[in-house]
Order: structure tokens, then sequence, then C-alpha cells
């Protein structure tokens, strides 16, 4: 059964008959906000790394540079870089933050996972990264004790 195309794009009765008879539209609504967010922003974070994202942020300056003159370098001119610039930082911390926390938190599954793995671990140094700041802290002055007990060993 083929999808109809609404005849009126303005008319949300349509564009939701639309979205609720296509197949591949209908199993995005089924996704839930967090996992929606988790893919736009692993691919807005692939291509915003990219070099080509890169090129484009370079050629956007310099075409706003050279019409410069055009616009006889007005306030309007000045502000639609310094809007463009705020929207995009602005969003860009969200997407920066989601990848960190992602991050951050498979290798701390993967330090786990070897602190389990390993006979003679600390089983206890699983989950630190839900320590306190203090209960980290004296963590630390454990390790420098540690440290400072054994002798220096040389890697070879």
């Amino acid at each position: 059964m083929g999808v109809p195309e609404p005849s009126n794009w303005w008319d949300v009765r349509q564009i939701c008959l639309l979205v609720q008879n296509s197949p591949t539209l209908s199993r995005v609504k089924n996704i839930g906000l967090q996992e929606r967010f988790r893919k736009f922003a692993q691919l807005a974070s692939e291509a915003t790394g990219s070099a080509w994202a890169f090129c484009l942020a370079i050629t956007v300056i310099v075409v706003w540079g050279i019409t410069g003159p055009l616009f006889h370098f007005s306030d309007t001119w000045q502000l639609v870089i310094n809007t463009g610039t705020t929207i995009i930082t602005f969003l860009m911390v969200f997407l920066i933050q989601n990848s960190q926390n992602r991050d951050a938190k498979a290798i701390h599954l993967k330090l786990d996972e070897l602190i389990r793995a390993m006979s003679g671990a600390r089983d206890s140094m699983i989950d630190l990264n839900k320590l306190s700041d203090a209960e980290l802290k004296e963590l630390e002055k454990q390790f420098l004790k540690l440290k400072d007990a054994e002798p220096e060993q040389t890697v070879r």
C-alpha cells in the first residue's frame, strides 16, 4: 500500500496521516526521545568533527568576510555571524556533553569489567565515579602512599 502524498503540506492532519501510514516513519515514533537524541548526537558529533565540517566553517567565514564591503560592514552584517555562531555554539555544548557522558560511561564500564575480571583487584574500585570528591581524594592519597612505598620499576 503506497503512502498518499498530502495535497497541501500545510495541512497538519494530512502530514500526521502520512507519518502514521509510513512504515519507515512509524518506526521512528516508537523510539524514545532519549534514544533519538543519542542517535542524533552521535551522527552530529561525527559530522561536525569531520574535516568537511571544518572546511565548511572556514568557507562560511570567508564568504561572510568577502560580503562585508557589499553590506558596508553594517551592524546587520555583523549580527548575522554573531547570531549564527552563538546558536551553533549553544547547540554544540549539548552534543559535546552527551558525547563526553557516553564516552566516560563506556570507559568506566570497561574498567569495571577489567577490575572484576582481575584476581587480586579490589572490587571496591568498581563504580568509583559515584564516590564523593572527599572519598576520591582519600583514595588518591592511598595510591600515592602505595606508589611511594614501592621501588620504581622500569618498563622495557
